[in-house]
């Protein structure tokens, strides 16, 4: 603080006041705007760093989904095929078993009894 030469008393008193409060006045004014740029810096990085996280969780998410059906298609491929044999091989055998129905019943029937 400087010293107020040729003040007395109450004068120097006062003098004294107003140059505090004036200093109080920047400085609160000075904090405030430094508060701001600080909160103005921490929401521009929270907001690089939730984009960031976002454009990460994306990729990974494709990555796991292209996996992911990737393998269900290497299984889902010969289980397909094994289905396909087997239905085919059903329906053969319902055929086999239908001819030998045929033919069970044309023996019954011929039979007197």
């Amino acid at each position: 603080m400087f010293p107020l030469y040729g003040l007395k008393g109450w004068q120097a008193c006062g003098a004294r006041k107003e140059y505090t409060e004036s200093v109080d006045a920047e400085l609160k004014q000075h904090l405030v705007d430094m508060e701001g740029r600080i909160l103005a810096s921490v929401n521009e990085a929270e907001g690089r760093t939730l984009a960031s996280l976002k454009e990460y969780v994306n990729e990974r998410c494709e990555m796991v989904e292209t996996k992911l059906l990737t393998e269900f298609h290497k299984w889902a491929s010969p289980a397909e095929a094994r289905n396909r044999t087997i239905s085919a091989a059903l329906r053969a055998i319902d055929l086999e078993m239908e001819s030998l129905g045929d033919r069970v019943s044309k023996l019954e029937g011929n039979q007197p009894q």
